[in-house]
């Protein structure tokens, strides 16, 4: 098991490199020039032209990658064109954003997306069984940004139930430990804060989560109804197992290798696919934190977001492949 984890981790370095390489290039390809962006349409060529050299953006792309990676290697991500910041500092808050978020939709959708799958192999051919999987199709084909508007619709405008943007009260704001509120709400032991954070993630978790939901949902069932066929599964009924057992303890276990893959793959998309969401209900995360930086051409922000996502997507797929053989003895590595 650690040699199969060091050469992962070591395979890591020319994906993430190549990533680097990529993402490097395409973002130099976007229209527009920064140092114009700053100064404006306004500026005189001469003092655009001195802010370029001041950046660096005169020099070859060679050169700039170059310099770009040797402050990377150090842990430096570099400093924002716009604010003249440090990244590796600013970025921490819009990451925990969004790492929170996506946890919260990854549970939301893995608790309900794994049992209805279950419960639709379980009872297959039955009202529910069509049910679930017609809602499952319906989630897959429903746009985010328009599930997000309608649940600010109903439970916002309408029930005024939950809010509607942001992370936590405008009065009462948490402050911040990790960044992450939830964690923050209950390591500083405010209950009231908890539940105001709790009911302003709950309509972005679950906007975010449907998807992926659906997908799980989707997957459990076909791989459950799989096992379910199973000699060995036959053989526990035979021997008067309660079904709750059967499917709960002996097949979902084995039924569960495909669906870990899938929701491995859903927690990459989560990270890099929660802009829409972040958009729609204010959350301060990374997506919009890359998303303003294009606006205005802010190169290094940009490429340390996409590196940053990047880096969590291939670490997440890692543990996913390491996972495997806690669920299945048979796997050796």
């Amino acid at each position: 098991m650690l040699n199969y984890t060091l050469r992962r981790l070591w395979s890591l370095v020319p994906v993430l490199l190549g990533m680097s390489i990529i993402v490097f290039l395409i973002i130099r390809a976007i229209p527009g020039d920064p140092a114009r962006t700053i100064l404006g349409d306004k500026a005189s060529e001469a003092a655009v032209e001195n802010l370029r050299d001041q950046l660096g953006l005169n020099e070859p792309l060679y050169i700039q990658y170059l310099e770009y990676m040797k402050n990377l290697l150090t842990g430096d991500l570099g400093t924002s064109i716009r604010t003249s910041s440090s990244i590796s500092g600013d970025i921490w808050p819009y990451l925990a954003a969004t790492i929170e978020l996506a946890i919260v939709a990854l549970i939301i959708a893995i608790v309900i997306g794994v049992n209805a799958g279950i419960l639709s192999a379980w009872f297959q051919n039955s009202i529910f069984d069509y049910t679930a999987m017609i809602i499952a199709l319906i989630g897959v084909s429903m746009p985010v940004f328009w599930l997000g508007l309608m649940e600010q619709w109903i439970f916002s405008l309408e029930l005024n139930w939950l809010p509607s943007i942001g992370r936590d009260s405008v009065r009462d704001p948490v402050e911040p430990i990790t960044h992450l509120y939830l964690l923050d709400t209950l390591l500083q032991g405010n209950t009231d804060q908890f539940v105001v954070v709790l009911k302003h993630i709950i309509m972005p978790g679950v906007a975010l989560g449907t998807i992926p939901m659906a997908i799980i949902a989707r997957m459990t069932r076909s791989s459950m109804l799989e096992v379910l066929r199973s000699d060995y599964i036959r053989t526990v009924r035979a021997k008067g197992q309660k079904m709750f057992l059967v499917v709960y303890k002996h097949a979902l276990k084995n039924a569960f290798i495909p669906v870990l893959t899938v929701i491995g793959l859903q927690t990459g998309l989560l990270l890099g696919g929660a802009i829409l969401t972040e958009t729609i209900f204010s959350w301060p995360g990374i997506g919009r934190y890359v998303y303003e930086s294009i606006q205005y051409r802010d190169y290094p922000v940009i490429q340390a977001g996409i590196l940053v996502i990047a880096t969590i997507f291939v670490i997440v797929n890692l543990i996913v492949d390491l996972l495997y053989a806690a669920f299945d003895p048979r796997i050796k590595y």
